[in-house]
């Protein structure tokens, strides 16, 4: 494929079911900033996070995940909307939405719940489907409490509000976060889903919480208003959410006139969509799909899952560094976006230089505490874990120097960046107390 081909497919529009069209075949993907106010509001730091991707020109832009419920959250920085928003809290989010589409682009709010993913230091018992712990050793997280059937209830309102409030604020569409084990990802799978009524069981009734979701934003948004689901591609745990659940789930979600459904894959106890070993040995039955090399961590999944879906369009992070790498998946996977996450937070003008056709190295440093029984595969469980969460939030430091005006610093030292994200998120959690 040469270079002018893979620009040409990169730059070419995209309609969605809806009716809505995409300028070029980039997205930023979701990444939690962390940067609300004590009030778990929109600031001025967003805008500047999304107005230095903005000018590099992806056609759409996913905002980290914008949290429905005070007390179960990914981050105590992350934004939250809960009940009524007053009129500060809309003027800060429609300056969020302004300044991400100042150069022609989309931005989709990303609404999620974190479940029992909450951090002990928010909330040492958050809800979720069943009173299941974290698999993850340590004290970060604490044993949830199983929602109720009226909670539950009141959560797919939420959810539906919060995407009233997004459209009403200049959002162009909006992305459920229902991957990587937050909550929707939680009912979803038969290990972190016990329940015996119409919310667990079977995998129809383990996606009902969904559906039901998808159902009442719909009813809040209307047909125009783009609709977008992250999900697991896989849990890659035994007795997880399967590959053959998420085709199956895939087409009712499609049914459900969803607009884009990303794939991804993995959770904080296997952390597959950031390519890091998790606290368990790996699960991957579906190794055998990889009948090529692919840059993409999900691109295998690529073509099973386009054969389920009849008017969804299909995005994939995770892996992709190369401009024909990206062509590629859209070319023979199926794919129609493209997400970027990580090589945005050290290259944010690589998009443009993607759509150009420019050479670009979007390789990503090799992130670890040390070598050998310190490095990511060590036979330490709890190594292996501070590894992976450690990766994470060396990338959200390169977010929080984009939030200042500042550049990336790919020299960034690994454990001081731990340790800094560890302290400032209790002293966070600590201001969300008073």
């Amino acid at each position: 494929m040469t270079t002018a081909q893979t620009a040409s497919i990169l730059n070419a529009p995209l309609l969605l079911p809806c009716g809505t069209t995409l300028p070029n075949r980039l997205a930023k993907a979701a990444m939690t900033e962390m940067v609300a106010d004590s009030r778990n509001r929109a600031t001025d730091a967003h805008v500047q996070i999304y107005r230095a991707w903005a000018r590099s020109g992806p056609g759409l832009m996913l905002t980290g995940n914008v949290q429905v419920d005070y007390h179960n959250l990914e981050h105590p920085g992350n934004v939250v909307i809960q009940g009524k928003q007053d009129a500060e809290q809309l003027a800060a989010l429609r300056r969020w939405s302004a300044a991400a589409k100042e150069h022609g682009n989309h931005i989709w709010m990303q609404i999620a719940h974190a479940g029992r993913q909450t951090n002990r230091f928010v909330n040492p018992t958050p809800k979720a489907p069943s009173a299941i712990p974290l698999a993850i050793p340590g004290v970060r997280f604490g044993t949830p409490v199983a929602l109720t059937h009226d909670e539950i209830v009141e959560l797919i309102g939420r959810f539906a509000d919060a995407a009233a409030v997004a459209r009403e604020t200049g959002f162009d569409g909006v992305q459920l976060h229902a991957a990587h084990g937050y909550l929707f990802s939680q009912f979803l799978s038969p290990r972190s889903n016990i329940r015996d009524d119409e919310w667990g069981g079977d995998l129809a009734s383990r996606a009902r919480f969904l559906l039901e979701s998808v159902k009442a934003i719909r009813s809040k948004v209307g047909a125009d208003f783009p609709i977008g689901i992250k999900l697991n591609s896989a849990d890659f745990q035994r007795g997880g959410f399967s590959f053959e659940d998420s085709q199956i789930v895939a087409t009712w979600l499609d049914e459900a006139c969803v607009d884009l459904i990303e794939i991804s894959g993995g959770t904080y106890e296997q952390p597959s969509m950031t390519n890091a070993a998790g606290g368990e040995p790996g699960h991957d039955p579906y190794a055998s799909k990889a009948s090529r090399d692919r840059e993409s961590y999900f691109g295998r999944f690529g073509p099973e899952m386009r054969r389920h879906l009849k008017r969804a369009r299909l995005m994939v992070t995770g892996g992709l560094r190369t401009a024909r790498g990206m062509a590629d998946a859209i070319a023979n996977d199926g794919f129609d976006l493209i997400g970027l996450a990580r090589p945005l937070c050290l290259e944010p003008d690589a998009s443009a230089a993607l759509l150009r056709g420019d050479p670009i190295d979007l390789v990503q440093p090799t992130l670890r505490i040390g070598s050998g029984w310190l490095g990511p595969k060590s036979p330490i469980k709890l190594i292996r874990t501070i590894t992976g969460a450690g990766s994470a939030t060396w990338y959200n430091e390169q977010i929080l120097r984009l939030s200042a005006g500042r550049r990336p610093d790919r020299n960034l030292n690994f454990a001081g960046a731990f340790i800094r994200s560890q302290l400032r998120e209790r002293r966070m959690a600590k201001v969300l107390d008073t």
